[in-house]
């Protein structure tokens, strides 16, 4: 052996850093597939964390058996030993647009529950269209409520002729071909949906009554 060469350390050879690789060359170390999404995802054979959608698994949504709308609402507040209460009063109309329908109030201090009693209440309030065969109403009605006073008519091949609260009503109670008129200045909602139903209930008297 050559001296000069014996006491010589020879360095050990190491691999060029990653970053020195080509980005093509180095190795993938993520658990992302070809098409850049992670692996076992929507379009993976996995079909993500809870596995393939399935259309039946989701049960189908029924209609309500009523339609309602709201007429308004309001915050109304109560004065009490240690300050005021808020909470929200609501009235609204439900019907089936069959000859049924009725006029609901609920309060609470949450919007949806002050929602679900006006429901309730106009449910177990329902009153019973005398409606003919094309969904009219036999003869011309009248009634006041409060300070309210509604008319409605028959009219043929009109549809729906009527406003405000009125229309409301009578849209839920699915009545067509007929005409109202609201005959006083209130702009009280409730009250005029309220002579609209006192007036649905008066079908079959010979006479308009007034209502309170």
């Amino acid at each position: 052996m050559n001296p000069e060469t014996e006491n010589k350390v020879v360095a050990p050879v190491t691999s060029a850093p990653a970053a020195a690789m080509p980005a093509s060359e180095a190795p993938r170390t993520d658990s992302r597939d070809s098409r850049g999404g992670p692996r076992g995802g929507r379009g993976g054979a996995g079909g993500g964390r809870g596995g393939p959608r399935k259309g039946g698994d989701r049960a189908p949504r029924t209609k309500p058996e009523y339609d309602s709308v709201m007429l308004n609402i309001r915050r109304v507040a109560r004065v009490v030993s240690g300050g005021r209460r808020f909470a929200f009063s609501v009235a609204l109309v439900a019907g089936n647009r069959k000859g049924l329908v009725g006029v609901g109030l609920g309060k609470a201090g949450d919007t949806a529950l002050a929602i679900d009693k006006a429901t309730r209440h106009a449910k177990k309030n329902m009153v019973k269209v005398n409606t003919t065969k094309d969904m009219s109403i036999p003869h011309e009605v009248f009634a006041k409520y409060s300070s309210a006073r509604v008319s409605i008519r028959p009219v043929k091949d009109r549809g729906l002729v009527a406003g405000s609260a009125v229309r409301t009503v009578l849209e839920l109670a699915g009545l067509t071909n007929v005409a109202a008129k609201i005959i006083s200045p209130s702009k009280n909602k409730l009250n005029i949906a309220r002579a609209t139903i006192a007036a649905l209930e008066n079908l079959n008297l010979t006479r308009p009554t007034k209502v309170r």
